[in-house]
């Protein structure tokens, strides 16, 4: 029950969907695969924090949560700039190798994990998917398969993104439709962003 919550949030349109198909679709499979895995690393951590108890310990300390929730809408608005900034830019570039940016495997995963880490919806999803699966007094063991069967998850609907939206025929469609792409997610990193800033 816990591994069908768990996948259908984590397979549903979000910031870390969107910014894997955008950097599979304008940088390549590599790169897109990276920021994949550095989601799913978040996903995992998301899983250990709870399983020991520390994100009921988050919602319980206002001032953490909060602190998590500016700093998650702080990042998507800087997301949400630089694919603006890039879709104003007058260069529409073709997805080729040369012009691809060089990014490293380092850089794309640190993304994705900031993305997963700084969502602090994530705290509540986390603590009704482990909610699900672990009974009061269950053994660690419960909460360790949890864990694993989740990032499996992650790392797999993660990698999938990354694959379909990295292929030719996605990539012919950013060259086309880059400044188009690049403002719709803008838009969208930008008002995940306030809205995120704003709620009480």
């Amino acid at each position: 029950m816990s591994y069908a919550a768990f996948l259908a949030a984590v397979a549903s349109p979000g910031p870390n969907v969107l910014a894997i198909m955008g950097m599979s679709m304008s940088n390549g499979r590599s790169s897109g695969i990276a920021l994949g895995l550095g989601v799913a690393g978040g996903s995992f951590s998301w899983a250990v924090l709870t399983v020991f108890g520390l994100t009921a310990l988050i919602l319980a300390y206002a001032p953490l949560l909060l602190a998590i929730k500016i700093a998650g809408g702080l990042y998507l608005l800087w997301l949400g700039f630089k694919s603006l900034r890039s879709a104003a830019s007058n260069k529409d570039l073709a997805i080729r190798s040369d012009h691809r940016r060089d990014l490293s495997w380092f850089r794309c995963m640190r993304s994705g994990y900031l993305v997963m880490m700084t969502n602090p919806k994530a705290v509540l999803a986390w603590v009704a998917i482990v909610s699900l699966g672990m009974q009061e007094g269950a053994p660690w063991w419960v909460g360790a398969i949890i864990a694993a069967g989740t990032t499996i998850l992650s790392t797999i609907v993660h990698l999938m993104y990354a694959i379909v939206f990295s292929t030719p025929v996605m990539q012919r469609a950013y060259a086309k439709c880059r400044r188009v792409l690049q403002a719709v997610m803008g838009t969208f990193f930008s008002l995940a962003g306030l809205r995120l800033l704003s709620s009480p």
